[in-house]
């Protein structure tokens, strides 16, 4: 059996085909071994794509565009000049403030999987030869839920950006304060937009790029504090969640609430940018910031 035939069985398989195949497609159908992530099949869209096509494309859906979460160094590869990206706090671990039962295994385990410490990368880089701060959440680790170890990175990254006068730059993508810190993960909130606040009574430039999902305590805090906010198109963009919403104002909401596309509509956010334009556009104002030739 060729490729195509190979990608059509596993096409038809993903889209829920109800056509009936006759015993001689039966036969060969089950003696295909099928190569684990192959294929990708949108969440939107239901296309099935190549993986290796979706990667050439960084990621985002050719048929609808839709822009698929990327890890941390994903996005770091993508976003930083080559080689200019220096790591702060690498090896910060979290504790077990309020006593979570097994918290440290899931911690542990997590670490495992993601080669992450926790749930944000941040460091100094260059971006198309422009000197920032730059943060960068991973949705991997326990749904890039803010506590304790991210909320310390990321409110240094600012110290050293204050104190080196450097723009910062944070991509964003949490489900809100992680809840197996308690009381200490919603201390975060304020701690990381007192740092983003000195760093704007310094007079320097914080840019947020908001990424699928960015919700919760995240969004409340520094999330929401950029001088100039970015969004991916149509990622998730809120505080509560939905149905929450609804139930407590009683008032069904707009099919697109919550999108980027709404939070643009209503001054939420400055500007919807994809992903292949992303670090021209960030290079841009860095550029326009500094006041250097663009």
């Amino acid at each position: 059996m060729g490729l195509e035939d190979l990608f059509n069985v596993v096409k038809t398989r993903l889209n829920g085909s109800a056509e009936e195949e006759s015993a001689d497609s039966k036969a060969a159908d089950s003696s295909v071994q099928v190569p684990a992530n192959m294929l990708f099949k949108c969440p939107r869209c239901l296309g099935v794509i190549m993986t290796d096509e979706l990667e050439k494309n960084l990621k985002v859906c050719p048929q609808c565009g839709y822009h698929s979460r990327l890890t941390a160094p994903e996005r770091l590869k993508l976003i930083t000049d080559k080689d200019s990206f220096k790591e702060f706090d690498a090896d910060m671990l979290s504790a077990n403030p309020i006593g979570f039962p097994d918290y440290e295994a899931k911690q542990q385990a997590l670490r495992d999987s993601t080669g992450l410490k926790d749930a944000v990368i941040t460091g100094e880089c260059t971006i198309r030869g422009e000197r920032c701060v730059i943060g960068v959440m991973d949705s991997r680790y326990m749904m890039a839920s803010m506590g304790s170890v991210v909320g310390e990175k990321i409110t240094r990254a600012f110290e050293y950006a204050t104190e080196k006068k450097l723009p910062v730059i944070m991509f964003t993508a949490s489900g809100g304060a992680r809840m197996q810190e308690g009381i200490v993960s919603l201390m975060q909130m304020a701690k990381t937009s007192g740092a983003v606040a000195r760093h704007s009574d310094a007079g320097l430039l914080y840019m947020t790029v908001m990424t699928d999902p960015t919700t919760g305590g995240v969004t409340a805090s520094f999330a929401s504090l950029g001088d100039i906010i970015i969004a991916e198109p149509k990622v998730l963009i809120g505080f509560a969640g939905r149905r929450v919403i609804e139930g407590t104002i009683k008032q069904r909401l707009p099919d697109d609430f919550q999108s980027a596309e709404f939070m643009l509509e209503h001054g939420f956010a400055d500007m919807i940018v994809e992903r292949k334009s992303m670090r021209r556009t960030i290079a841009h104002i860095l550029k326009l910031h500094k006041g250097g030739e663009v």
